[in-house]
């Protein structure tokens, strides 16, 4: 596994002040790349506690699919702080929230950022770590965006048109945006395409940084092609092998096969079994 480094402030006209600022990880890379192993060892070393920048491990009842590490919920300065532990290390945003009430990024972001602040205050260091892109960013750049009232009777009158559909018209009115994000996300699809029709402007030209909170080292992981897909085939054989048909069937049953939830890689192929559009044999091999 090979290891890069960039350590910066993230920072703009505001402020440039280093050394002012508390210090903060972030280690990112490509699924099964290494990040969780990277991270724990960097908290074992310096007296770390990690958040999860993961948007699919964030919730229960995802174990199997979102391949959440094992380890146990253990309660802290009685009883007044609650963390997910592995290897005697504290994880936060992990496993913590409901599939059933998705978080937006913004409300990501506050409780990344309000848990970050919460580690350093105690005197240890605060490790952000994940492989989703825009959580990531949103955290280390401090995003500012529009405050713009979700409008739910625009959010009905897209309801009847693909997801496919509507990141083409994204695609169109925003390119920049469409082109951050993925093209399966519907969520953040609907909630652009809301801003740009309340406000007449991309939501891409009304997102902005705000000051920084940190300054960051960030590690990037990275292995070669070859050796990330047997590692990610090896990781969907253990999946197949621990019943991640039995979980799927569980958040389908409880939230829907059109759930956000459901979308997530892994659930979404298994979708079309329950469906019986493919088969279980179909379905691993698209994972």
């Amino acid at each position: 596994m090979t290891v890069t480094r960039n350590r910066k402030v993230t920072a703009n006209k505001k402020s440039l002040i280093i050394g002012v600022l508390p210090k903060a990880v972030a280690v990112v890379g490509a699924t099964a790349s290494g990040k969780t192993a990277l991270a724990v060892a960097l908290a074992k070393e310096f007296g770390g506690e990690i958040v999860s920048a993961d948007s699919r491990q964030l919730y229960r009842g995802t174990a199997i699919c979102t391949d959440i590490p094992s380890g146990k919920w253990k309660s802290y300065n009685n009883h007044r702080r609650r963390a997910y532990v592995v290897e005697d290390v504290a994880h936060y945003l992990l496993g913590s929230e409901s599939p059933g009430h998705p978080l937006t990024l913004v409300e990501y972001q506050r409780r990344a950022e309000w848990r970050l602040k919460e580690i350093s205050s105690r005197g240890r260091l605060p490790i952000l770590v994940g492989g989703t892109g825009l959580y990531i960013r949103a955290v280390i750049d401090n995003f500012t965006g529009p405050e713009v009232a979700p409008n739910h009777d625009f959010r009905n009158r897209l309801e009847k048109h693909s997801t496919a559909k509507l990141y083409g018209r994204l695609f169109k009115v925003d390119p920049d945006y469409a082109g951050r994000i993925s093209s399966n996300n519907r969520r953040y699809i609907v909630r652009a395409l809301e801003v740009q029709q309340v406000t007449g402007k991309p939501f891409s030209k009304q997102q902005g940084q705000g000051r920084p909170q940190f300054e960051w080292l960030q590690l990037g992981t990275d292995r070669p092609r070859n050796e990330l897909y047997r590692r990610i085939d090896a990781r969907v054989d253990w999946m197949a092998d621990h019943g991640l048909v039995e979980e799927a069937q569980r958040m389908f049953r409880r939230y829907g096969l059109d759930s956000r939830i459901a979308t997530s890689l892994g659930y979404a192929q298994l979708a079309g079994v329950f469906s019986e559009n493919c088969s279980p044999e179909e379905a691993f091999r698209l994972i």
